[in-house]
């Protein structure tokens, strides 16, 4: 069978850098950093004291009062974002519709927010103190079961986990329930809020995250020799995939195509990347011979590139493996020096911000990086943003467990 086309109608965010894709956009193209102290709790005796956290985020904008305070929130973020990307491509879901619009929307962690806070009530007050809306307000797969409960949409409905390529997959699963035809509009992307006590305790004992805390704006800085960490951020990123011809059918405004899409294991360690590369490097492979692609043929590469002294030179090596010489020809970029790491959400955030590079002919920078380290040596546009023609633009995201997935999202 001849897979179908998928194209890119909406896009939605929530971002350390603003509650909408037009202020995180405009933060990212002007290298401006949403980082900042920790203001959920309190950080005495934690090593990191900084997050990327959502600002001013009014959720009953887009949920009922009522209906929200059943929701944790990863999912006040991730239906919003639906909603806003639901919004941007111009898409009513009704009875004529609705059994072939679906939604994989997927979070590292999930209500983490709420386990947390369910656990000290049991504590305190023992079980009658558990809320009913307890288990349905923290699973991760609520996320995209409330964005159907609000908007009515029928089709294959369900989450994907896989830590930080959560989002990676789920536009990737979603984009092959398309060219298959399981559905015609598919919902996809991520949402979190990680930056909860044990969540971020439990990175700060990995020692896995920036203790750069008299510098938050400049804590999170990839490929650079002084970077010492990655740092945490919160949001949601969704887009709305729809097979081309109904697309252009319907008079949709249309972003991209979503062309390749590339899954791998390590197969190596729980946490650290290989050290050669060489999962990811097979991830890129294969979502470039997914797209019928050349490595030539692409101009950006959105890296995961989360500010860890592994994981950067890690990345490095796996793009030079994957693209061969072209690697130090095409321009690689880290947008979270600017939003800090969103976890199961960044390849969501990501991917958006890729496809704006597309739309706009701009590149985001990689901010606070001053000097590269040793074997960083690629073209990460550094500092500001550039003005440049791309029609082949990739994005990546790997996760604990040695998971991969790639993106590849094209003009059209």
């Amino acid at each position: 069978m001849s897979a179908r086309r998928v194209v890119v109608t909406g896009l939605g965010a929530v971002s350390p850098l603003g509650n909408d894709v037009a202020s995180t956009w405009d933060g990212i193209i002007h290298g401006r950093s949403g980082i900042g102290p920790v203001t959920h709790f309190d950080t005495e005796g934690f090593t990191t004291k900084i997050a990327g956290e959502i600002k001013d985020f009014d959720p009953t904008k887009w949920i009922n009062p009522k209906d929200a305070r059943k929701m944790d929130e990863f999912i006040h973020y991730g239906v919003a974002a639906s909603l806003m990307a639901l919004e941007d491509a111009g898409l009513t879901i009704d009875d004529s519709n609705a059994e072939r619009v679906g939604a994989i929307i997927g979070s590292g962690i999930g209500g983490i927010v709420g386990i947390e806070e369910t656990s000290i009530k049991f504590h305190e007050g023992g079980a009658r103190k558990i809320s009913p809306f307890y288990v349905p307000s923290t699973i991760i797969n609520m996320l995209p079961g409330q964005v159907s409960l609000i908007t009515g949409a029928k089709g294959p409905n369900f989450s994907a986990v896989s830590a930080c390529a959560t989002s990676n997959h789920s536009i990737g699963m979603a984009m092959r329930m398309i060219q298959h035809g399981d559905a015609d509009v598919m919902i996809a992307g991520g949402a979190e809020r990680g930056s909860s006590p044990t969540s971020m305790g439990g990175f700060c004992a990995m020692k896995a995250m920036s203790t750069r805390n008299d510098d938050p704006e400049g804590a999170s800085r990839p490929w650079d020799e002084g970077r010492d960490g990655f740092v945490l951020g919160d949001g949601s990123g969704i887009l709305i995939l729809e097979e081309y011809e109904s697309a252009k059918a319907r008079g949709a405004r249309i972003y991209c195509e979503l062309v390749g899409f590339g899954a791998s294991s390590d197969a190596y360690h729980m946490t650290a990347p290989s050290e050669n590369g060489e999962g990811p490097a097979r991830c890129m492979a294969a979502a470039l011979k997914d797209a019928g692609l050349n490595a030539e043929d692409v101009q950006y590469l959105n890296a995961h590139g989360t500010s860890t002294p592994l994981g950067d030179l890690a990345e490095t090596l796996a793009i030079k493996r994957a693209f061969g010489d072209h690697a130090y020809k095409m321009m690689v970029s880290s947008t979270k020096s600017m939003t800090g790491h969103l976890l199961g959400a960044a390849g969501g955030l990501e991917a958006i911000l890729s496809i704006k590079a597309l739309e706009t002919d701009i590149i985001p920078p990689t901010i606070n990086l001053h000097n590269p380290s040793e074997g960083c040596d690629l073209d990460y546009v550094p500092l500001t943003a550039r003005e440049t023609p791309v029609d082949v633009v990739v994005s990546n995201g790997f996760g604990f467990g040695g998971t991969n997935g790639t993106l590849i999202f094209k003009r059209i």
